[in-house]
């Protein structure tokens, strides 16, 4: 299908809640298993598989293209789940700003205290991307 005809209207963001950092941690956990198993049967043969690779039009400090629509009002500056297929078993949501600009944080305990859903480390975000 020709880009130009593609909907601009794509429902494909959606809010960083705790569910969505838990169903990121449980695709690590499965991935790690999975990684264990293939390694317990193939010790000796060297199988490398087609490993995925970050996006370069999803880069961070790059717009977000077109192609994934208008960013709904709400949504500016608020925590979304990584569209980034590379990015779904790592513990990472990005944060568009008004220009578009795509920037990529940490789902991790900053400081080993402040976690991604606390009002201070919201605040934080909202400063270092505000253009």
């Amino acid at each position: 299908m020709d880009p130009l005809f593609w909907p601009s209207e794509t429902n494909s963001f959606r809010r960083f809640t705790p569910e969505s950092l838990a169903a990121i941690e449980e695709r690590i956990a499965k991935k790690k298993q999975q990684q264990a198993e293939v390694n317990g049967k193939t010790k000796d043969q060297g199988v490398e598989k087609d490993k995925l690779t970050p996006q370069l039009d999803l880069k961070t400090c790059k717009k977000l293209p077109s192609l994934y629509g208008d960013l709904p009002v709400e949504l500016i500056g608020e925590p979304l789940e990584d569209v980034d297929p590379y990015y779904s078993d790592h513990k990472t949501f990005m944060v568009i700003n008004k220009r578009r600009t795509i920037f990529r944080f940490a789902a991790t305990p900053a400081l080993c205290i402040v976690g991604p859903f606390n009002p201070v480390r919201k605040a934080a975000i909202k400063i270092l991307i505000h253009s």
